[in-house]
């Protein structure tokens, strides 16, 4: 009996001292587990900037509150960058402009509330997705007659360019028989509804709904419809670690509990916006205008001395002897006055570097565009100047002896001159209301300013009044200088 009992209790030592054992090495795993480095950054992104495009207006991704940029998506890649060791340099484009800047390589990468596609993935190499969004319909507030898609028949709606939206309004329109017509942003879309040029608007499920709590006079109708998700993108084979980094920087940011939290402060109940009256949306506005206003003067300023310059050299070889010089001044004119602004600004912008392969800042694309079309009409307002003083005067200096620099110079030009001033007045102030088209390639000059304050706060009737007035009060103030400097040096 006592062996027995002995025997037991060797055993149950040995059992007990197994368990302390393993206890052990449990217990020496889970330090060891502890003790295990984090995930650390890409170095091959550590230190680097990338500069990242995006949309102007697709709240609640990415838009502009108190005169800063921000968003799902803004949030999401500063907190990615980090996170991972890198910084960004934003650029609000616009997203069509955000696309062909990544292609002409004036962006490393684009986040902008943009759906994954099979037909982009030829194009881009795509992030892991960091939202999966779908579509609403809505209408106007007022509006009873359409509840859904059913009522849309000979009817016209509206969805953004490129959008998830536009993609499956278009799937479904032969079966209810309505239009679809596309335009560039929300808040203009918007407003195409509120105004009855469209019935309804198709939208990604968020943005529409951070709309409509911001009261900007909609209703949604339908359900949301399943969409695709929406993915960071780079160029197809290029910046590969910058793409791994912001895969790595996203499960981060989800298995700490940050991804969620972004998500929530801006879906979760968003507060609408705070009702002002006019003055308080002037005074509010006021300081990004009067930035945009700022650019605007100086892009102005700088686009006209240059073409000055053009306008006078190009205009003499117009009037010249040589055909070849005439030939020169000629072609100049015949592209640059014959091609639409809007196509010459996307051209340097985004075209000149893909041929050359160096980038272009905005500023100088767009001094660069105002200048040589501006260039083109002054010096056709120079070779009219000079044509439009008599013949006579020139032969009459000839015959005194002087030479044609010297005739040109004493007798020609101080009469041209009094008959160009004028249209050079009227080129000036074209041109200053010309930058108003740079808002494409994303120049933070007035118009673009006014386009980030009505998409946060759909005030856009009100907005556009305050950035005419300021356009006004400006071109009026330099067409009175420029007379009073026409009347002191042309007596």
């Amino acid at each position: 009996m006592r062996k027995i009992t002995e025997f037991r209790s060797g055993k149950l030592a040995v059992a007990v001292t197994a368990l302390l054992a393993l206890a052990g090495g449990f217990v020496g795993i889970s330090a060891a587990a502890a003790s295990q480095p984090q995930a650390q950054p890409n170095t091959a992104v550590t230190g680097e900037t990338y500069i990242i495009g995006t949309d102007t207006t697709f709240a609640p991704f990415e838009y502009r509150k108190d005169g800063e940029l921000t968003g799902i998506d803004m949030d999401l890649i500063r907190d990615i960058a980090k996170n991972q060791g890198f910084t960004v340099e934003i650029k609000s484009l616009g997203f069509d402009a955000a696309l062909q800047a990544l292609q002409s390589n004036q962006v490393d990468g684009v986040i902008a509330g943009m759906s994954i596609t099979d037909e982009r993935k030829l194009i881009f190499d795509f992030s892991d997705p960091y939202f999966d969004s779908g579509v609403q319909m809505a209408v106007a507030e007022d509006n009873t007659k359409i509840t859904g898609y059913a009522d849309l028949a000979g009817e016209t709606v509206v969805a953004k360019r490129g959008s998830e939206g536009e993609t499956f309004a278009n799937s479904i329109k032969d079966e209810y028989g309505f239009t679809v017509k596309a335009l560039a942003d929300s808040a203009t879309m918007y407003d195409d509804v509120k105004a009855g040029n469209s019935v309804a608007v198709f939208d990604d499920y968020p943005v529409l709904a951070y709309g409509i709590s911001q009261n900007n006079g909609l209703k949604s109708v339908t359900e949301k419809e399943q969409g695709s998700s929406y993915g960071f993108a780079v160029n197809k084979g290029q910046n590969p670690e910058l793409l791994a980094a912001f895969n790595t920087g996203l499960a981060e940011l989800k298995s700490n509990g940050e991804y969620q939290a972004i998500l929530d402060s801006y879906l979760e109940q968003p507060a609408p916006v705070a009702a002002s009256g006019f003055f308080g949306l002037l005074s509010d506005s006021l300081p990004a205008l009067m930035k945009g206003l700022g650019l605007t003067l100086l892009a102005t300023a700088l686009s006209i001395v240059i073409a000055l310059v053009l306008g006078v050299l190009f205009g003499f070889f117009k009037v010249s002897e040589s055909r070849v010089l005439r030939g020169i001044a000629s072609v100049y004119v015949s592209i640059f006055r014959g091609t639409p602004l809007l196509v010459q600004a996307f051209f340097f912008y985004f075209g000149l570097p893909q041929l050359t392969g160096q980038s272009i800042d905005v500023l100088t694309a767009g001094v660069l565009t105002l200048s040589l079309n501006a260039g083109a009409y002054m010096t056709e307002i120079v070779r009219g100047g000079i044509q439009s003083v008599d013949p006579g005067q020139t032969e009459a200096g000839r015959s005194l002896g002087l030479g044609y620099v010297t005739t040109m110079r004493r007798v020609v030009l101080p009469q041209a001159v009094k008959i160009m001033t004028p249209s050079f007045i009227n080129q000036f102030v074209m041109t200053l209301k010309d930058t108003s088209l740079l808002a494409v390639i994303g120049f933070a000059e007035l118009t673009y300013q006014g386009q980030q304050i009505y998409a946060a706060n759909f005030r856009t009737g009100e907005t556009l009044l305050i950035v005419a007035a300021l356009y006004f009060i400006v071109i009026n103030l330099l067409t009175m200088l420029s007379n009073k400097l026409d009347k002191r040096f042309n007596k």
